[in-house]
């Protein structure tokens, strides 16, 4: 998947009672100083956060997040909140949230589900269970249909090989079946693909789509475009991007979150939160080769105030 690089690390000279203290005093009496809340929340670690957490209830009998949701507000307030989240429990509300109600995001099903390890997608389900009572490969499935719904359910099982090792013989036995199952048939036969996309180690598909290349003169990008379409296309372009350079995907991905009118702040929120302990210094390294421009500079000119703020602050 890449180069892990994050933007933050746990904060060494740690103190839960002293964060918890300065949020208690930056929350009291009239205004808020929302920069001591910015300092705390965006140089700890999700570990060192839940410390804090329950650090605070303890001195003051109050869950923090209550006490951030009447303090703080819009967009700001939304990132605060996610910040106290551990990663498995933000991405799991999210998920809650594409689903709840009517109509599906399916984007935000993509952009999880296909991006994730196991050990994530398990810590995902289990934190949807337990904050909402409800089983997630039931709700995708639910809310899902088609070959969309099978390689959702395929990648929720956690069932990728994660190992580093590579056999040309089937990278090149795979590169056929997908031959067969797309190019060289009426119709797409999905299945083959979701098999293969979703259960292969990430050297060993890059193996696969190379072997593509040599055999059939097409990279596997186009072969999905002109094969699949819809949700479905999305989902296997993901895994595919993922798969050849996962931050550069996250760097497109923030690009166009903040490209023309109007910004799609939540996509912006879920990409800088669950990647900030992960691989942001390497996104943001990307982003500035693929569009001349710090990715600072575009979050500083597309969003305003303290959400602004904190946002920049997760990307140092």
């Amino acid at each position: 998947m890449g180069n892990f690089h994050p933007t933050i690390r746990t904060h060494h000279d740690f103190d839960a009672e002293r964060d918890a203290k300065k949020i208690y005093k930056a929350c009291k009496g009239m205004g808020t100083d929302e920069k001591a809340i910015i300092e705390v929340l965006a140089n700890r670690s999700s570990e060192q956060r839940q410390e804090v957490k329950q650090k605070y209830k303890a001195m003051y009998g109050k869950e923090l997040e209550n006490v951030l949701k009447s303090e703080l507000s819009g967009n700001f307030e939304k990132t605060a909140l996610a910040l106290l989240d551990r990663p498995c429990e933000f991405d799991a509300r999210e998920l809650r949230k594409a689903m709840k109600g009517a109509g599906t995001k399916e984007s935000v099903l993509v952009q999880i589900l296909c991006t994730r390890n196991n050990q994530q997608i398990r810590n995902i389900k289990a934190a949807y269970k337990k904050l909402f009572d409800r089983d997630l490969e039931d709700d995708v499935k639910s809310d899902t249909s088609g070959y969309f719904k099978k390689i959702l359910v395929s990648l929720l099982q956690a069932n990728r090989d994660e190992g580093l090792e590579i056999n040309e013989k089937r990278a090149g036995e795979d590169a056929q079946r997908l031959y067969e199952a797309g190019q060289d048939r009426w119709g797409t036969d999905e299945s083959e693909f979701n098999v293969i996309l979703a259960t292969r180690n990430y050297m060993q598909l890059r193996a696969t789509f190379k072997a593509y290349e040599i055999l059939h003169g097409k990279n596997i990008e186009e072969v999905i475009k002109s094969e699949t379409s819809g949700n479905v296309k999305s989902a296997y372009l993901t895994i595919v991007q993922c798969t050849k350079d996962c931050q550069a995907y996250f760097a497109k991905k923030l690009y166009k979150a903040m490209k023309g009118a109007g910004t799609d702040e939540d996509a912006l929120i879920r990409i800088v939160v669950t990647r900030a302990e992960i691989d942001l210094e390497t996104i943001k390294q990307k982003y500035l080769e693929l569009y001349k421009k710090s990715l600072a500079d575009a979050i500083k000119s597309d969003t305003s105030g303290d959400f602004g703020k904190l946002l920049i602050a997760l990307l140092h």
